[in-house]
C-alpha cells in the first residue's frame, strides 16, 4: 500500500453492471443470491433506470439506459451486458476530486454531482487502466 494514497477510499461501495431488462435483473440477483433491493431511481442527467442491491456488506448497482443514445446504451451496445464500473466510497468527495486533478489525474467530473449513492464524481478510464471509476459521498442514512 502506498504510505500516501492521492485518494482516501475507504472501501469499495459497489461494482456497478449494465443491464438491458433491470426488472429481470432485480429478480436473478434476489432468486439467485438473495440480493435486496433498494428504490428503483431515474437518473436523468445519466438517462439511466438505477438501484443498489444489498448483499451483505457489499453493493451492486444494476443500471439500465432510459434512451438508445445513452452513455450506458452505448457501453452495451459496444460491449454487452456486463460490469460497468467500480465506485469507491470516500469522505469530503470535492476535496478528493481535487487532489485527483492535481496529481495528473483525468477526471470526468470536476466537481461532485448527485447520483443514486449520494454525491458522485468520475475519473476517467484513460487514467486506471481502462477502468471506469466512480467516487461517492454517501448520503447520511437514518
Amino acid at each position: 500500500m502506498a504510505a500516501n494514497p492521492i485518494c482516501d477510499a475507504k472501501n469499495i461501495h459497489h461494482t456497478a453492471i449494465a443491464v438491458k431488462d433491470l426488472d429481470a435483473s432485480i429478480q436473478f440477483y434476489q432468486a439467485t443470491f438473495g440480493a435486496i433491493p433498494g428504490s428503483i431511481a431515474i437518473i436523468e442527467d445519466q438517462e439511466v433506470r438505477a438501484v443498489l442491491l444489498s448483499m451483505g456488506h457489499s453493493n451492486l448497482e444494476l443500471i439500465e439506459p432510459t434512451s438508445e443514445t445513452s452513455g450506458v446504451a452505448r457501453f452495451i451496445e459496444k460491449r454487452g451486458e456486463g460490469i460497468h464500473h467500480v465506485c469507491f466510497e470516500v469522505a469530503n468527495i470535492n476535496n478528493q476530486l481535487k487532489l485527483l486533478e492535481e496529481a495528473g489525474i483525468t477526471l470526468i467530473d470536476k466537481e461532485s454531482r448527485p447520483g443514486l449513492s449520494g454525491m458522485i464524481g468520475f475519473i476517467h478510464p484513460k487514467s486506471s487502466g481502462g477502468v471506469l471509476i466512480e467516487l461517492t459521498e454517501p448520503r447520511d442514512t437514518p
